[in-house]
């Protein structure tokens, strides 16, 4: 059983039947007051975020939720479809809604890990960075400073991120899946 101090970030627990995980915690004693709990919580079934404070008679169970890793094959309309590796026929399916923003990131071939609650595939985190392909890249002008030195520029996926002046198409960079931002340019595209 967790108590209400057990609640960090990251910690999976089951609450009203559902697993949970948390994303912040903080604990606060205010004057003359039992301390609590701020939690933002995130509910793994459906991804709904709430904000929730719990009180030192909260005990939970810990959920036994499994990490294992998937490989993205491809989208068929507005679903996607992963599998194991090495394991072709264990294929498990995710709607758009459930994939969400990560969905901008997945191209074919990229492994992911994936939490399972019991067998039923709950959601995945990506890599933290990604190298992708710049398909579409405005041409940069040496004295254009009026954006601070960035051009939107598409990549492979579809997704549209701001880039510095140098990225061409065809140059493969290096994208935070987190902010959305540029890292780093990884190869440049060979004339």
């Amino acid at each position: 059983m967790l108590s209400y101090t057990d609640l960090k970030k990251g910690v999976v627990f089951i609450r009203d039947g559902k697993p949970w995980e948390v994303i912040d915690s903080s604990f606060s004693r205010m004057q003359q007051r039992k301390a609590v709990v701020q939690a933002k919580i995130r509910d793994l079934a459906t991804g709904k975020i709430v904000e929730k404070t719990f009180q030192p008679s909260d005990y939970f169970e810990e959920a036994n939720v499994e990490k294992r890793p998937l490989i993205f094959l491809y989208k068929h309309r507005e679903d996607f479809v992963f599998n194991e590796p090495g394991k072709p026929q264990q294929r498990f399916t995710l709607e758009a809604s459930t994939v969400g923003d990560a969905a901008r990131w997945l191209k074919p071939n990229t492994e992911i890990t994936a939490v399972f609650f019991g067998d039923k595939l709950l959601t995945f985190s990506l890599p933290i960075k990604m190298d992708l392909k710049v398909t579409e890249a405005p041409p940069g002008i040496q004295g254009d400073r009026s954006q601070g030195g960035t051009k939107a520029v598409t990549l492979e996926t579809g997704a549209s991120i701001q880039a510095p002046l140098f990225i061409n198409t065809g140059d493969v960079i290096r994208i935070n899946t987190e902010t959305g931002d540029y890292v780093e340019r990884v190869s440049k595209e060979s004339l």
